[in-house]
């Protein structure tokens, strides 16, 4: 984009275009490119050299997916092999090991003797085969220290001995005692001796979604300490024909319960006592949710909080209470919230083990194909761009262009009939693998018909939906200085214009127009979504009409060519009725002068009036470089005139609500969540 630092005027340069904890990620200042990039724990990258399908690198929501505790996120042993178990010894072997694994059960394995719990290790994924995958009399067992598990679709029964009240075979089905950061999902849970989940002990980190619990007395416990420590979302899971613990949750720092189908069924020989329990010092969030024939429905101590919103109860009777206040959910991670009417089909329909997970033998779950690149002629090719035109036009399913470290000075461009792509460096770092070139809009092309233009100098082009790139290096490194007697000096890094677009771990470098983030047209959709990485630059350096959200991230701001510091983080083109550019839990810092450089501007792309540019910037650190008055006009329309706001940022560049410097209201801000951004697609990595 042009410079535009003299008298206002209308551009004509084109006429088309394209979740954890709101904490600072470092001191303000602190995280100049170049020397930080190990924040986000680049060297635990793995160093992949074939696709894993989606279901063994999926990681967890809710409070599992909050980094605290030296664990950023819950994401089990994707980083690990793959094994695959059929029978007791092998099972126990894998997940007890101190390797990370993706642990596959095929089959039915039986416990011996009945009530034995593996204990397992961190970093482990456990899932079932499909809906084959089933653990009979007995169950799991998380320790104190033990973090980073997941435990999906399978079957876990049977270890009831015929006492209702059980008070001596403590044979639960998932139990953790001081373990943290674990997820529990799509599983069907049912008839033990004890508890079907205890979560005990301080435990934390737990997210606990997509389960069927059933048949049992003692359902789902959390509390077992004095301390009030646990922080643990439940959400979508169908708790039907149990008697108590529903779940009983004492002494949760935070306890998120949404979008549950609690059901106690008549004339049958199990009846509930009561549903939700809000213990002790328990600050409890209750929402969307719909309890059907419970009785006793929601109850809570004098001592704990519980705030209820839109649920909905049919046939219920007795205590319904709440009172007190809890917390926000929100400010610790986004999330969507069914609508409670449409609760219990969802559940019946989605809750317990499915056949798309766990196995790659189902249409639903198609092999990825993995392409190799390396510069020294070890893999199959040796360019990206070669890779990239190998993949055949319309393909169907996933294809990984894995990238070995090296700098592939390359344009690389991903057509639209080749959507399903993945770009990955395999090196140990982001910066191993690095694709660079230097065109700028005003580079002649090399046919004599005309200059590049701005999209045109993009060194990675995506046209292709269903992108993804990861632990790589996407720069343009075009040299200002050195060509001042060049016509346009725009120079992107990476263009995207296409829906569906995943940029996870990656480091986007430039200076003017580093990342435009368009769409394939202005009536088409484009989602982007950036997460665990760094974009670089200073005028417009974030730009388009995507709608975009660039979560968990580093924006760090670079000087001019000429040693000066004035410059623009976003210029959103966003059309009418369509959301823009979000920013959100990161941090925006650079070597820069301070109250030097403004949060954004409206870019009416080729003079356009019907645009209504957006940009959001929300629970992020702001360095001082920031401008007290973040937002300033372009080629003559007015920023007031647009959407532009910012919502509870912090650091020295951040300020006060002001006819300049709009901030969200509480109820605003809740209808700017990432989720709103994305709508009806979760990123997820494949």
């Amino acid at each position: 984009m042009s410079d535009n630092r003299g008298k206002p005027r209308h551009r004509k340069r084109r006429t088309a275009l394209v979740i954890g904890v709101p904490a600072t990620l470092a001191a303000a200042g602190t995280l100049a490119y170049g020397t930080v990039f190990g924040v986000f724990g680049d060297d635990a990258q793995p160093t992949a050299q074939a696709a894993a399908p989606a279901w063994a690198t999926a990681t967890a929501d809710g409070f599992a997916s909050v980094n605290s505790l030296g664990q950023n996120g819950t994401y089990g042993g994707r980083d690990g092999k793959t094994v695959t178990v059929t029978t007791l010894a092998e099972l126990e072997k894998y997940a007890t090991a101190a390797e990370p694994y993706v642990i596959v059960v095929a089959g039915t394995i039986t416990m011996n003797p009945v009530g034995k719990e593996i204990k397992v290790a961190s970093d482990k994924t456990i899932v079932g085969a499909g809906t084959s995958g089933q653990i009979v009399g007995g169950g799991f067992f998380l320790g104190t220290g033990v973090h980073n598990v997941i435990i999906r679709n399978l079957t876990i029964r049977d270890s009831y001995q015929g006492i209702w009240n059980d008070k001596d075979h403590d044979f639960d089905a998932i139990q953790m005692d001081g373990a943290h950061h674990v997820w529990i999902d799509h599983n069907d849970l049912r008839h033990m001796a004890d508890g079907l989940i205890d979560v005990r002990k301080d435990s934390t980190n737990v997210t606990v979604s997509w389960n069927k619990l059933s048949d049992n007395n003692k359902t789902f416990g959390i509390g077992w300490t004095e301390n009030v420590r646990t922080d643990i979302t439940i959400h979508h899971n169908w708790i039907r024909e149990t008697e108590q613990r529903n779940p009983s949750t004492d002494n949760a720092a935070h306890a998120h319960l949404y979008n549950n189908f609690l059901e106690d069924v008549p004339n049958t020989d199990i009846n509930s006592s009561y549903g939700n329990y809000s213990r002790g010092g328990t600050k409890m969030v209750l929402e969307n949710s719909y309890f059907q024939g419970m009785k006793n429905p929601v109850i809570k101590d004098s001592t704990a909080a519980l705030v209820q919103r839109g649920n909905v109860f049919s046939g219920t009777s007795g205590r319904n209470e709440s009172g007190g206040t809890a917390f926000d959910p929100k400010t610790y991670y986004p999330y969507t919230l069914d609508k409670a009417a449409d609760v219990p089909s969802l559940l019946k329909a989605g809750a317990g083990p499915s056949g798309s997970i766990g196995t790659t033998s189902t249409a639903k779950v198609a092999a990825a194909t993995t392409l190799t690149v390396a510069k020294d002629g070890s893999g199959q090719y040796r360019t990206v761009q070669a890779a990239v035109n190998a993949v055949p036009a319309n393909n169907a399913s996933r294809v990984v262009i894995a990238v070995k470290p090296g700098t592939y000075r390359e344009t690389v461009k991903v057509p639209s009939n080749k959507p399903h792509v993945t770009l990955q460096g395999t090196g140990g770092s982001r910066k191993d693998t690095v694709i660079v070139y230097n065109n700028a809009a005003g580079t002649p092309k090399p046919d004599g018909s005309g200059n590049y233009g701005t999209s045109g100098s993009a060194t990675v082009a995506v046209e292709a939906d269903d992108f993804q790139a990861r632990n790589l290096t996407i720069s343009n490194d075009f040299d200002e200085a050195a060509n001042q007697s060049l016509s346009g000096h725009q120079a992107v890094a990476l263009r995207t214009a296409a829906d569906k677009v995943l940029l996870d771990g990656v480091i986007v470098t430039g200076d003017q127009d580093t990342l435009l983030l368009d769409t394939a047209a202005k009536d088409r959709l484009g989602r982007v979504y950036m997460t665990n990485s760094y974009v670089t630059g200073n005028v417009d350096f974030i730009f388009g009409r995507a709608t975009a959200v660039i979560n968990k991230s580093v924006i760090t701001l670079r000087k001019r060519w000429d040693g000066t510091s004035l410059g623009y983080v976003t210029a959103p083109s966003t059309p009418a009725n369509r959301k823009g550019i979000l920013i959100a839990n990161s941090t925006v810092n650079g070597d820069v002068s301070a109250g030097s450089f403004y949060l954004g501007r409206p870019w009416h792309a080729g003079g356009d009036a019907s645009l209504d540019p957006q940009t959001t910037v929300r629970n992020t650190n702001l360095s001082a470089a920031v401008k007290s008055t973040p937002w300033t006009d372009m080629s003559g329309f007015s920023w007031k005139d647009d959407r532009f706001a910012e919502y509870k940022n912090t650091g020295p560049g951040a300020g006060p609500a002001s006819s300049n410097r709009p901030q969200l209201t509480d109820a605003q801000a809740s209808g700017q969540e990432i989720g709103d951004w994305l709508g009806n697609w979760t990123p997820t990595a494949s």
